[in-house]
C-alpha cells in the first residue's frame, strides 16, 4: 500500500469510480478528471507559482487540489477566508483559485460545477507540487508549514494499512473543514487514494448526519471532540437503529465521557487520532479504560525529552524523517511504547479544535484605540473558554461607562478580522491594572483570579 496517493494522482480516478456525493447530485470519475484537467490547463498557461486555494464544498476543494499538484504549483491552504487572515498572508500566494473572489489584485481562477466541458483525460506530471499550511507560530505570527506529496502519501498510505480492513466499501461525511490537515487528510486525500466516495457537503446538524446514516448502509464519519461532544445529547442518549461503520476524532482529546456517550449512542467508541499540522498523525486510541494510553501509529518513533518531558518523534511524516522534532506537549512515555498526554509547553492552545496563539489574540486586541494592555488566558471552568483581561485607555474607559456589553462586542468584532468567532473570549475583565510580580511578569494565577468575581 505504499505511495497510495501518489500512484493515484498519477493514474486519475477509475471511470467507475464515484468521487463525492451530496443529497441531490455525484461526481463521477469521468467528470472529475474532465473538471481537472480543465483546471489543470489553466494553471499550466500561468507563470504564477503561488496559489490559495478555498472552496466551500468538497468536490470543488479537490478539483483544485488535484490540479494544482498536477500543474507543478504550490498550494497555499488557509485556516479560514476572513479578511484579517488574507491580508496577512497576502505576501505568500500570487494568485487564487476559489469558489468566489477573495483578492482583488490577484490572479483568479473560478471553482464552480462545469457540467458542459468535454471529455479529457487525466493530466500527466513528472514534477507534484505541494502544500503550504498555516498554523499560528509561539511568537503570534501565522507559521508557514510546508508539506511535499510523499509526506502526505507517507500518511495516507498509512492510514490505508492502519484502519483499511474496518471500512468495507465505506463512503465519508465530515464535519471539519477541508482547509485544515486533519479534513484535508481525511475527508479529500486519503479517500480519493483509496476509492471511497466523500461527501461534497460539510456536515452541520445531528439532522442531517441521521439522514445520511438512514440513506446509506456504510459510512465513515470524520468529526471532532467538540462536536461529539454534543451529538449525544441531540440523539437524547439513546441507542440509535442505525450507526456509521467508523467514527474518527481529532483535533484535541476528547473527554472520557464523550467517548462512553458515542458508544451508547451508536455502540462503538471513537478512534482518536493524536498530531497537529506540522507533525500529521503522531498517534491514536480507542478509550476502552479513562485516560487511555496512545499507541503510536507504526513508522513513528517517540522518545520523551530527558529536561522538560516533552513528546519528541522521528516520522516519515517530517522533512526530515531520521531527526527528532520536539513538540510543545509533555508527556508519560510508558515501557510498551504508549503514552499518556500530560499538558502543552507553549501558549499555543486549542479551542473548539480550533488551534490558535494567545499571542496572537493580544496582539491583535493591542491594535484597538481602546486597549491598553491585554493578557488572553484559557479558563478551564465551568468549560474550557478564553478569557481576556483588558486595561483600557482612555477612550476605551469612556466607552466603559456607556456599558460593558458594547465594550465587548467592539473588541469581538475586531477580533473577528483574524480569529472565528467559536474561538474569541467569552469572559471579559476591564481591571484598573494586569496583575505582575515584582519582575514585572504576568503570574497565570492571578491573572485566573481576575475571572473569579463573577
Amino acid at each position: 500500500m505504499n505511495n497510495l496517493l501518489i500512484n493515484w494522482l498519477q493514474t486519475g480516478p477509475k471511470t467507475q469510480q464515484l468521487i463525492s456525493f451530496n443529497h441531490h447530485d455525484i461526481v463521477t470519475g469521468n467528470l472529475f478528471k474532465s473538471h481537472v484537467a480543465y483546471l489543470y490547463e489553466q494553471l499550466s498557461a500561468s507563470p504564477a507559482k503561488r496559489w490559495l486555494l478555498a472552496a466551500e464544498t468538497s468536490d470543488l476543494f479537490a478539483a483544485g487540489i488535484c490540479a494544482a499538484l498536477l500543474a507543478g504549483k504550490q498550494i497555499i491552504l488557509p485556516s479560514n477566508t476572513q479578511g484579517g487572515t488574507l491580508t496577512e498572508l497576502n505576501h505568500a500566494f500570487d494568485g487564487v483559485i476559489a469558489d468566489q473572489p477573495l483578492s482583488e489584485v490577484k490572479q483568479f481562477i473560478l471553482l464552480k460545477k462545469e457540467l458542459g466541458l468535454p471529455t479529457k483525460d487525466w493530466p500527466k506530471s513528472d514534477n507534484l507540487g505541494e502544500l503550504v499550511l498555516f498554523t499560528s507560530g509561539s511568537s503570534g505570527e501565522p507559521k508557514a508549514i510546508e508539506k511535499s506529496i510523499a509526506q502526505l502519501d507517507a500518511e495516507v498510505s498509512v492510514l490505508e494499512q492502519t484502519f483499511a480492513a474496518r471500512l468495507p466499501q465505506c463512503s465519508v461525511i465530515s464535519t471539519v473543514s477541508h482547509q485544515h490537515i486533519y479534513g484535508l487528510l481525511f475527508k479529500i486525500l486519503w479517500p480519493l487514494a483509496a476509492n471511497r466516495p466523500f461527501l461534497s457537503d460539510l456536515v452541520e446538524y445531528p439532522e442531517t448526519l441521521s439522514y445520511y446514516i438512514a440513506l446509506m448502509p456504510n459510512l465513515c464519519l470524520i468529526s471532532s471532540p467538540a462536536q461529539l461532544s454534543r451529538l449525544p445529547e441531540a440523539l437524547e442518549f439513546e441507542q440509535q437503529q442505525l450507526a456509521p461503520s467508523l467514527i474518527f476524532s481529532s483535533g484535541g482529546p476528547l473527554s472520557y465521557e464523550a467517548s462512553q456517550h458515542i458508544h451508547t449512542c451508536y455502540g462503538q467508541l471513537p478512534i482518536e487520532v493524536f498530531g497537529s499540522t506540522e507533525t500529521g498523525g503522531v498517534a491514536y486510541r480507542r478509550q476502552l479504560e479513562v485516560d487511555r494510553t496512545w499507541l503510536p501509529f507504526s513508522p513513528i518513533e517517540i522518545a520523551s525529552d530527558s529536561e522538560d518531558g516533552a513528546l519528541m518523534i522521528k516520522s516519515p511524516y517530517l522533512p526530515c524523517s531520521t531527526q527528532w522534532l520536539k513538540c510543545d506537549d509533555k508527556i508519560d512515555l510508558q515501557a510498551d511504547g504508549r503514552f499518556r498526554l500530560l499538558h502543552r509547553l507553549d501558549r499555543i492552545v486549542k479551542v473548539e479544535e480550533k488551534r490558535l496563539s494567545l499571542a496572537q489574540m493580544e496582539g491583535l486586541l493591542c491594535t484597538h484605540p481602546f486597549v491598553k494592555e491585554a493578557a488572553v488566558i484559557q479558563l478551564a471552568e465551568p468549560r474550557i473558554m478564553l478569557g481576556a483581561a483588558i486595561t483600557l485607555t482612555t477612550e476605551g474607559l469612556a466607552q466603559l461607562d456607556l456599558g460593558k456589553l458594547s465594550v465587548n462586542n467592539l473588541l469581538k468584532q475586531h477580533l473577528l478580522s483574524q480569529f472565528e468567532r467559536v474561538t474569541l473570549p467569552r469572559r471579559w475583565r476591564y481591571p484598573d491594572a494586569l496583575p505582575t510580580n515584582a519582575q514585572g511578569k504576568r503570574i497565570q494565577t492571578d491573572l485566573l483570579a481576575v475571572f473569579n468575581d463573577d
